[in-house]
C-alpha cells in the first residue's frame, strides 16, 4: 500500500475488497429504507451526503490540517481552496437567499446573530478542533476512514453538542447584535459582490504572507493536470476538484433540503436521544421544547436531514477508503492523544452549539449565504486554532507514528 500527499495524484492501489462489498451493501439498503421509509428526496440528500464524503476523504479536505499547516509552516493552499469553495458556492446562494431566483420557493439561509455566543463558541471550537484532530466534518470523514481516535472525538462532539443545547439559552440571553445579511443590507449584487471581495482579499493575503514567507505560493491545482478517471474513484484528488464538487453538494443539498449543508446539530439531536434513552429528561430543556427541535426528538434520526447526510458522509468516506485501500489503516495512539481527542470533541461540540455550527454550518454555509456571522466565526475560530496549535505538544500530538 503506498503512501500519498493529500491533494496530488499516485499509483492506483488495490481495493480492499471485504469492506468495499459490505459497504456498498449497507449504502445500497440505505437508499432502500430511506426511500421507502421517508421520501425518495431523503435519500438523495443521503446520497449527496456519501458525496461530500467521497470528497472530503480523497483529497484529504480538512480545516484542522490546512489551518494548522498555514499556522505552522505559512503554507495556505488548502485555506485557500476552502475559500474558493465558499465562493463558487456564494455564486448561488446569495442572489437565491435574496429575492434574485427564478424559483417559487424560498431557500432558508445559515443566518445567525453575532453575539457573545459566537464569538466565544467559535474560539472554543477553534481550540478544540486542533485538539481533536478534526473539524466537524473531518471528524466525520476520518471515522469513516476508520480512525479509532476520531470515534473518540467524535464521541466527546457529540456530549458536548448535547450539552450545548441544554445552556444554549443562557448564552443568548447575553449581548449580542442582530442578525446582519449582507444579501439583504447590499442586495443580492452588493452583498455577492461585498462576499466575493472579502474572499479574494482572504486568497490575496494568505497568497501574500505565503511568497513572503517561502519566496513561491503553492498552487490550489496542483496534481490537476496528473489527474486521471480512475482517480475520481481511487484517489487522490486534487484540492480543486475536491472544492468544486462540495460547493455542488452544498448547492444540491440547498435544493433539496431548502436550507445549506450543516454537521453538528446531528450530533446533539443523537446526544439527545441517548440522554434520554438513559432517563435524562432532555424534552424539558428550552432548546428541544422549539417546536421543530421536539419534532426532531420524537422522530426517528432517519427523517432529520443533517443526521442522514452525516452517516452518508461516514460511509461515503468509509467506501473512498475501501476503494483507495486504505480503509482503517492501524496507528499506535498514545493515551495522551485519546485524552485530547476526548477534551477536543466536547469543546467542538460545545462550541458549535454556542456559534451556531462548525466549519461547514457556521462558516462554509454561513459566509456562502451571506451571513456576517461567518465572518467572525472564522476570525475567531483561528485565533482558537493557534490557541489550540500552542497546546497540541503537551499531548504529544505531533510524535505518533503509524504502523
Amino acid at each position: 500500500m503506498s503512501s500519498v500527499i493529500a491533494g496530488t495524484p499516485s499509483v492506483i492501489t488495490k481495493p480492499d475488497l471485504s469492506p468495499l462489498m459490505i459497504i456498498t451493501t449497507v449504502i445500497i439498503a440505505s437508499v432502500a429504507v430511506l426511500t421507502g421509509v421517508v421520501s425518495f428526496t431523503q435519500s438523495l440528500l443521503f446520497l449527496t451526503g456519501g458525496m461530500l464524503g467521497v470528497a472530503l476523504y480523497h483529497a484529504s479536505f480538512g480545516f484542522t490540517g490546512g489551518w494548522k499547516r498555514f499556522a505552522t509552516q505559512g503554507r495556505s493552499r488548502s485555506m485557500r481552496a476552502q475559500f474558493a469553495m465558499i465562493g463558487l458556492t456564494a455564486l448561488v446562494f446569495i442572489p437565491l437567499m435574496s429575492g434574485l431566483s427564478p424559483f417559487d420557493r424560498n431557500f432558508a439561509g445559515a443566518f445567525a446573530p453575532v453575539g457573545v455566543s459566537v464569538l466565544l463558541g467559535s474560539f472554543i471550537f477553534g481550540l478544540g478542533m486542533q485538539l481533536g484532530g478534526g473539524c466537524g466534518s473531518g471528524t466525520l470523514f476520518t471515522v469513516g476512514g476508520g480512525s479509532s481516535r476520531m470515534l473518540i472525538t467524535l464521541t466527546g462532539f457529540i456530549i458536548g453538542a448535547t450539552v450545548g443545547t441544554a445552556h444554549l439559552p443562557f448564552w443568548l440571553s447575553l449581548p449580542s447584535l442582530p442578525t446582519i445579511r449582507l444579501g439583504q443590507v447590499f442586495g443580492p449584487i452588493g452583498g455577492l459582490a461585498l462576499t466575493l471581495g472579502l474572499i479574494a482579499l482572504v486568497i490575496g493575503g494568505l497568497a501574500l504572507l505565503e511568497k513572503r514567507r517561502h519566496g513561491n505560493v503553492e498552487s490550489v491545482f496542483t496534481g490537476l493536470s496528473d489527474f486521471r478517471s480512475a482517480n475520481f474513484l481511487y484517489g487522490p484528488w486534487p484540492l480543486i476538484i475536491a472544492a468544486v464538487v462540495l460547493a455542488l453538494g452544498n448547492i444540491f443539498t440547498l435544493f433539496l433540503a431548502g436550507h445549506p449543508w450543516s454537521v453538528t446539530y446531528g450530533f446533539g439531536l443523537w446526544g439527545a436521544k441517548i440522554f434520554q434513552a438513559v432517563g435524562i429528561d432532555v424534552a424539558s430543556w428550552q432548546f428541544w421544547q422549539v417546536p421543530a427541535q421536539a419534532r426532531a426528538l420524537s422522530q426517528s434520526v432517519l427523517f432529520d436531514v443533517t443526521s442522514v447526510m452525516n452517516f452518508g458522509i461516514i460511509l461515503g468516506a468509509a467506501l473512498a477508503a475501501a476503494l483507495a485501500g486504505k480503509f482503517a489503516v492501524k496507528a499506535k495512539v498514545p493515551a495522551l492523544s485519546y485524552a485530547a481527542a476526548i477534551m477536543g470533541g466536547l469543546l467542538m461540540g460545545y462550541g458549535a452549539r454556542l456559534s451556531f455550527g462548525c466549519n461547514i454550518g457556521a462558516l462554509f454555509s454561513g459566509v456562502a449565504s451571506g451571513s456576517l456571522h461567518g465572518w467572525v466565526w472564522f476570525i475567531m475560530a483561528y485565533i482558537g486554532s493557534l490557541a489550540g496549535i500552542g497546546l497540541r505538544p503537551i499531548f504529544g500530538l505531533d510524535g505518533f507514528k503509524k504502523s
